[in-house]
């Protein structure tokens, strides 16, 4: 196993949750848009929220796929052929949603119809996303040759994928309503609608969590590398911890510490899954007659990691400073008549 190699697989992680901070909050608005907005301004001021970056998170996704497939192709094969009628879903929904928000703002005559786009574009991804990781994390059933030997899509349905699924769901409803909450006015009622669907997500996502860890030790019992098991309750007791701050932060009106801390704990809790499946990629479920795909069987040359460690230290950074303007140009609160 080779240094590079082990590289490779954090920083894919690290992609993954860049993704899950910054699209998250994007997915979580797109669900609960008619929720937090009730009037045609109030639904412009939510758009408005996002309108800025969100294209731009989604760059997070389409690199952490692209790393896969350099990195590790055996793992993309696997995954994104097992996985083929949810990452379409995923792709559904993510394009339906970029299309609503680009035409339901010209568009009024059909505005329901686009708003109920943009609600379920955002929905798939949200849940799908978070199913899919449960699975890799579970275990899928492989031939032989590593193919995925599974039924499609209902194949992947478990209680512990579905938990995982809607604790992934729920960090994106509690991420959405915290941002809206940080760029609206105090005193708006979009406001006060984010504050009370933030508390009622940190809540669920804690329940979820809870839930998830059980069913992980009784059901799946991951069987953790040395050293990683302590690192793995170091995340689980951080991820608790951050939720809990954001709450209290958020009951005092700090906004913005209760979404810095909220980004933190979907951190925690992408680095508990990477925790819990190094150096296993894929896992093999009970029974299955291929091995589990590692990064001892998986990774690409040593050449190749190497070009592909050189143009992540330039590609990385720029990206990171893209993203650095962005929300520093379209920072502050927006109220109403700013999207008159």
């Amino acid at each position: 196993m080779s240094a590079l190699a082990v590289l490779w697989f954090f920083l894919i992680f690290v992609l993954i949750a860049g993704y899950f901070v910054l699209d998250g909050f994007d997915l979580g608005v797109g669900v609960l848009y008619r929720a937090l907005a009730k009037t045609d301004a109030e639904r412009a001021l939510v758009r408005r929220s996002i309108g800025p970056v969100w294209d731009g998170n989604e760059v997070w996704l389409l690199t952490a796929g692209g790393a896969l497939f350099a990195a590790f192709p055996a793992a993309y094969a696997t995954t994104f052929s097992g996985f083929y009628l949810a990452v379409m879903l995923v792709l559904f929904g993510l394009i339906v949603r970029a299309v609503s928000l680009e035409f339901g703002a010209h568009d009024p005559k059909w505005g329901r119809a686009w708003d109920a786009c943009f609600t379920i574009g955002s929905f798939l991804p949200a849940l799908l996303l978070g199913v899919a990781l449960g699975n890799v994390i579970a275990g899928v059933p492989l031939a032989a040759n590593g193919d995925y030997a599974g039924v499609p899509l209902l194949g992947l349905l478990s209680p512990f994928t579905l938990v995982v699924g809607a604790l992934g769901f729920a960090m994106c409803m509690a991420a959405g309503a915290a941002w809206v909450a940080l760029k609206t006015e105090r005193a708006s009622a979009v406001h006060g609608r984010a504050e009370k669907q933030r508390r009622v997500w940190h809540v669920v996502a804690l329940a979820l969590f809870v839930v998830a860890t059980v069913l992980a030790f009784v059901v799946v019992k991951p069987q953790f590398a040395p050293g990683m098991l302590v690192a793995g309750a170091i995340f689980a007791i951080a991820f608790v911890v951050c939720i809990a701050a954001s709450i209290a932060q958020a009951k005092k009106g700090n906004d913005l510490a209760a979404f810095v801390l909220q980004s933190i704990a979907a951190v925690c809790l992408v680095a508990l899954a990477a925790v819990s499946l190094f150096p296993n990629l894929v896992v093999a479920a009970p029974g299955s007659v291929g091995e589990p795909i590692t990064l001892m069987n998986a990774a690409s040359s040593d050449t190749s990691l190497a070009w592909m460690t050189g143009i992540a230290c330039i590609g990385v950074p720029l990206v990171l400073v893209y993203h650095v303007i962005a929300y520093r140009v379209f920072s502050g609160r927006l109220a109403e008549k700013d999207v008159a």
